[in-house]
């Protein structure tokens, strides 16, 4: 839960990881449903997920902090702001939009 490009570090935490849970517990419960036994994203859509959250956060201050959440309280650490930004209330948004599409970018089996 609340883990790296999720919202959750800049958000209410409480807040994402009731969404976080109510995500993993359609991601669980929808597939099963209908017999199925697993589900995963693509590579495609990882990148995709990767690329927006780089794209959010570089319209920010973030990425330019030497922070723990940049990697530099690690030397030798790759560098990089693995929170996604804009707010808890999109990115709920756009996982909705996700299940609601029937998890699109996921394969199921």
């Amino acid at each position: 839960m609340t883990g790296p490009l999720s919202p959750s570090v800049l958000t209410d935490m409480t807040v994402s990881i009731e969404q976080h849970v109510e995500w993993i517990t359609d991601c669980v419960g929808s597939p099963r449903e209908r017999g199925l036994t697993s589900i995963e994203a693509t590579p495609e859509a990882e990148r995709d997920w990767v690329e927006h959250t780089a794209g959010t956060a570089a319209r920010t201050l973030h990425p330019a902090t030497d922070s723990w959440c940049t990697g530099a309280d690690v030397p030798g650490s790759p560098r990089g702001f693995l929170a996604r930004t804009g707010g808890a209330d999109v990115s709920r948004a756009r996982c909705d939009a996700v299940a609601a599409g029937g998890h699109e970018g996921c394969v199921l089996r």
